[in-house]
């Protein structure tokens, strides 16, 4: 496709499709003729996910490239612009290859190595080794860049907190992610997989934001019944 219609697609205007090419956002495009550049549906994607970060998540064209770079800082908005960011990595690459280096974590958790393992011996992220390098996925150097936050608080070894903990999570995340899906897919028959996709992604930013107050809630409930 041309760029008109690049443009009718997404919504986008031509000026900011212009920005995300140089940002590095997307692919390149197909040169067919000198100054002749043809578009295809990756550069859809792509386009249609900034402008999701852009306007639901917040983030500034700078915050993505440097999550699209593997940058350890929080990324804001948790979980669904985690999966937002991986989608336009997809879009970009051609393919799902959102591997980052375990050691760009180290910056936000100094001990991530050590974090790293404990956390995939308990299933709670997983580790790909290559070429001698450790790699894991966006959200799982996430999950260690968030220890990372629990030492800086306090919670350390000394203590007798450590990594392995995450098995308490693992295993009631673990349900509790198949019982929703079960209930997703048992209501959304009939529908395009493309509603479906579209549904989820709503779903899941609205499921995370209601687990974390109920789990809050339950929890301060548990403090008062041992406070007495």
């Amino acid at each position: 496709m041309k760029m008109r219609e690049l443009e009718q697609r997404t919504g986008a205007r031509r000026e900011a499709i212009r920005v995300y090419f140089r940002k590095g956002l997307l692919p390149p495009a197909t040169l067919t003729k000198p100054n002749v550049a043809e578009y295809g549906e990756e550069h859809v994607r792509g386009i249609l996910t900034i402008r999701r970060l852009l306007s639901e998540q917040r983030l500034s064209i700078d915050e993505i490239k440097q999550a699209l770079n593997g940058h350890s800082a929080p990324v804001p908005g948790g979980a669904t612009t985690l999966w937002q960011l991986d989608e336009l990595v997809a879009a970009r690459l051609g393919a799902d290859q959102t591997l980052v280096l375990l050691s760009s974590v180290t910056e936000r958790n100094p001990q991530a190595e050590v974090d790293a393992k404990a956390m995939h011996e308990s299933g709670a992220i997983h580790l790909v080794t290559r070429q001698g390098a450790q790699y894991l996925s966006r959200l799982d150097a996430q999950i260690v860049g968030v220890w990372g936050d629990m030492r800086a608080a306090g919670f350390t070894e000394a203590l007798g907190f450590d990594a392995s903990l995450s098995t308490i999570y693992v295993e009631r995340a673990d349900d509790l992610a198949r019982a929703e899906i079960t209930a997703f897919l048992e209501r959304v028959t009939g529908f395009s997989r493309e509603k479906k996709a579209e549904w989820a992604q709503a779903g899941l930013t609205c499921m995370i934001s209601l687990f974390s107050m109920l789990r809050l809630k339950a929890a301060l409930k548990q403090i008062r019944e041992i406070e007495g």
